[in-house]
């Protein structure tokens, strides 16, 4: 499929999402997994071939790449940044289908068990006309974020076939295991050569994002002790029953499904154990420093008061930062965020400008040095079988770049 714009786009992100790039949170390589280092060495080769320079791989698995100024005035030299990786659910064997023309009400039936349905996902009346790309409902699509890198591919591609265009020095990064939250941990910033950058990494039409949650992962580790049930009594400390207990002191409220906008959460991800010992892991997230540290420390009170009535410390928390709110930085110089949002009016575009309920690369990237706020590429529901994107908002995306492009031209 092409359009007459980019005629290149549609065809590329489906190309792409074929490729199962799923990264491995259990893996101790970086990249995660030998399938996103494979596509990575594509990709690069690809770049090289739409006549990119510079094109090279990093000792932690980006792929950089540039495209030169072709102006004489001085202007920021700006990024663009897009993962390569996708989320934990099924990603082999990706058949994406394509629905031309969608009516902006009616089911669309990706097999015999599963359909999107406009009463179930009422985003999708926002895309009446518009030719959407689905799942077949076994898998994930890999919009997140092969959206953002094929709109940033094509966007080079675009710039390189039409050079009297005038532009600035544009530099591209595209890299692995966002997904599993270590991809940025190494970002090169100093070699990317960037004065402030974009990930294209966002959802629907319009999102522009510069404030994100503050993150860290917890480890609760519980010690029971174990004898026979039936001379149990005034004896037995169940690890399980501890878990569950711990887990009720924690309100009931600030918890995902309760929360929204700013409201931050204590997410249990797993719990596993027998009577002997047990485990619950948790995420933590806030938008505000003060109020993430207290969730924080309000983890490891519970666990001082557990202890004190055991009377020996069965109760350990481990916890690990991930990722800080890039607004605390952004705040300070708004000229990122204040360009993409003036692309995007240029373009028609309402800029979405709310914080994100959580993080991206931009999180990490941005306190490195580096601003980097966050623009849409597409994707609805994302990391899962009722996952689709619509090649409309894909060609914005692109124009978005080319936008924000050409009015850096600008004093």
């Amino acid at each position: 499929m092409t359009n007459d714009l980019y005629p290149h786009l549609t065809d590329r992100f489906i190309k792409y999402v074929k490729v199962n790039t799923r990264s491995n949170e259990m893996s101790t390589t970086v990249p995660s997994d030998e399938k996103e280092v494979a596509f990575l060495a594509d990709l690069s080769q690809e770049l090289s071939t739409i006549g990119l320079t510079n094109v090279r791989t990093t000792s932690d698995g980006y792929v950089f790449a540039e495209l030169p100024a072709n102006i004489e005035q001085s202007v920021p030299t700006i990024g663009f940044i897009a993962h390569v990786d996708t989320a934990d659910f099924n990603s082999e064997n990706i058949q994406p289908q394509i629905v031309e023309n969608y009516d902006g009400h009616s089911d669309i039936r990706l097999n015999d068990e599963y359909a999107l349905t406009a009463k179930q996902f009422p985003s999708l009346k926002k895309y009446q006309g518009h030719t959407l790309i689905t799942t077949d409902g076994t898998t994930l699509l890999g919009a997140d974020d092969k959206a953002g890198v094929a709109e940033i591919v094509t966007a080079a591609e675009y710039l390189i076939a039409h050079p009297e265009i005038p532009h600035g020095k544009l530099v591209f990064a595209f890299g692995p295991d966002e997904e599993i939250g270590i991809g940025a941990d190494h970002f090169h910033v100093s070699e990317f050569g960037a004065d402030f950058a974009y990930t294209m990494d966002g959802g629907p039409l319009g999102e522009l994002e510069w404030e994100t949650f503050s993150a860290a992962d917890a480890r609760v580790k519980i010690q029971g002790l174990n004898v026979h049930p039936g001379s149990a009594k005034d004896t037995m400390i169940n690890a399980i029953q501890v878990a569950i207990d711990f887990h009720a002191a924690l309100p009931v409220h600030d918890r995902p499904e309760h929360t929204t906008g700013r409201e931050g959460f204590w997410h249990l991800m797993g719990i596993t154990g027998t009577p002997e010992s047990a485990e619950l892991r948790y995420i933590v997230r806030d938008h505000d420093r003060e109020r993430f540290n207290q969730r924080k420390s309000r983890l490891e009170t519970i666990a001082d008061q557990m202890n004190q009535a055991f009377d020996v410390q069965r109760i350990t928390v481990e916890l690990k930062d991930q990722y800080y709110n890039m607004g605390e930085i952004l705040k300070d110089d708004m000229t990122s965020v204040n360009l993409a949002k003036a692309a995007m009016i240029a373009l028609d575009i309402e800029p979405i400008i709310e914080p994100v309920r959580g993080g991206t690369d931009g999180s990490k990237i941005t306190f490195m040095g580096l601003p980097t706020p966050n623009i849409f590429a597409g994707g609805e529901n994302m990391h899962g079988r009722f996952e689709y994107v619509s090649t409309t908002v894909m060609q914005q995306a692109v124009a978005t770049i080319l936008k924000i492009s050409e009015l850096n031209l600008k004093d």
